[in-house]
């Protein structure tokens, strides 16, 4: 009987559409094992947990955040990660792919979490946390670097619209 009514709800919910409900719980249970298991290791290492998280270095994590999220979901160099997942449609942008998420169950269900910078932003965010509590030095370091390179890009952008307007000017 709770297996037809949960059966019921999914069919509800997904209105027609493949709405893999079951794999994204395995996704969200994955996750909450990986922190899970990130915070036994801090607690079994007795690393102290920081009081807070100054400006400079929420400022520093959440562009690093942004831009390895887009990177893993959206760069052509790390397209053989997504592949398994997707198909390839085009361009979507300077340096970005557009990709169809494929498959069913747990595979589209990875699909649409690699394929989303958003998605993925809660991923990399928690990754760069733990990074954050354990080697404060090392994790500065690679936020660091992917923050110069989103600096960089909106250079770029910048650079590419003024060489626009001075070609229409």
């Amino acid at each position: 009987m709770a297996t037809e009514q949960l059966h019921e709800v999914k069919r509800e919910y997904a209105g027609g559409e493949d709405r893999p409900l079951g794999s994204f719980l395995a996704v969200m249970a994955t996750y909450a094992a990986v922190v899970g298991a990130g915070a036994a290791v801090v607690r079994a290492r007795r690393i102290p947990m920081p009081e807070s998280i100054s400006w400079s270095d929420l400022a520093l994590l959440t562009i690093a955040t942004h831009k390895l999220s887009r990177r893993i979901a959206k760069d052509p160099v790390t397209s053989p990660l997504r592949a398994p997942f997707t198909r390839f449609e085009g361009t979507s942008g300077p340096a970005e792919l557009s990709e169809e998420v494929r498959g069913r169950g747990v595979r589209k269900a990875v699909g649409e979490l690699v394929t989303c910078p958003f998605c993925l932003d809660q991923w990399v965010a928690t990754g760069l946390t733990f990074g954050y509590v354990v080697r404060p030095r090392l994790t500065r370091l690679a936020a660091s670097v992917l923050t110069m390179v989103a600096g960089s890009d909106l250079l770029q952008f910048a650079y590419a619209k003024a060489e626009q307007a001075a070609e229409e000017g």
